[in-house]
């Protein structure tokens, strides 16, 4: 059941590929508080089928492009303008994928045409998507953009690779660029930093299910799912939050303040003999 957080509002949510992306959960409840938004992915994404049930079930118009190209970025703005009848209110960023990652290159063995790639794709692709819609006057004002991010832009996580620092990049952007978006067109821009979330992306990370069970057993509330990140995230187009911007909200139970819990500190504990304990630490 949705409170109308959106109602009257039109967006662009990129990125929803499948039921485990967190876009299409955030298209699911977008549509579920009343907004009409556009759907876009790689034009191999949206031949895939499963966006173009989504599309159906929202009734959302699909916009393939490819979202590292200007011009395909152009004709998404311009497109969904054009079908929504006005400038947007929200856009989300939903976008990352790393070569090294699926390549199994380490991160002291990266190959650097695919770093260049992860940069492109998965952070400079924000930016592109901001001077678009800043050059194009697409969002209206008080409106909010948003791209996803994770706690590996500030810390080191085996296995995360170059995501981290495509993430840090896109936290940067999101910084920079909303500075100057609010400043001139009182448009917000934040990113939200999820904790682990099965997504197909995030399936690639080595180790992942390690991850998403350590930092859930570290969080006083556990993991936020998919569904609690799109919550959030209507929370943060709707109105509710209009003069937040230029900030990367942690969205993880509390995991990026932890320390020690209770539970590691056990675990820990039970790790070592009582006399090692003494005699070492």
């Amino acid at each position: 059941m949705g409170f109308d957080l959106l109602k009257g509002k039109r967006g662009i949510i990129f990125g929803a590929l499948n039921d485990m992306s967190i876009a299409w959960k955030v298209a699911e409840r977008a549509y579920e508080e009343g907004a009409r938004f556009t759907l876009s992915n790689t034009p191999v994404a949206c031949r895939m089928g499963e966006v173009v049930e989504l599309g159906k079930k929202c009734e959302a118009e699909i916009i393939p492009a490819d979202a590292t190209n200007v011009a395909d970025l152009e004709n998404v703005f311009q497109k969904s303008m054009d079908v929504l009848g006005g400038k947007v209110d929200f856009v989300l960023h939903s976008i990352g994928m790393s070569l090294n990652v699926r390549k199994k290159r380490v991160y002291h063995d990266l190959d650097y045409n695919y770093l260049t790639k992860t940069l492109d794709i998965s952070a400079i692709s924000f930016h592109k998507m901001l001077q678009v819609a800043f050059k194009m006057d697409a969002v209206s004002e008080w409106g909010s953009v948003l791209g996803l991010s994770y706690v590996a832009a500030q810390r080191t996580f085996y296995g995360y690779n170059d995501m981290a620092d495509a993430k840090a990049l896109l936290e940067s952007i999101g910084r920079s660029f909303g500075y100057i978006y609010g400043r001139e067109r009182k448009v917000r821009v934040n990113t939200i930093s999820q904790s682990p979330t099965v997504t197909t992306a995030g399936s690639g990370v080595k180790g992942i299910d390690g991850l998403i069970d350590f930092s859930d057993r570290m969080s006083p509330l556990g993991n936020a799912d998919a569904a609690d990140c799109a919550d959030y995230c209507i929370t943060m187009f709707s109105d509710l939050t209009r003069k937040v911007t230029m900030q990367n909200l942690f969205h993880d139970g509390g995991f990026s303040n932890v320390g020690m819990s209770l539970r590691a500190m056990t675990q820990y504990n039970k790790s070592f003999d009582t006399d090692d304990i003494e005699t070492k630490y």
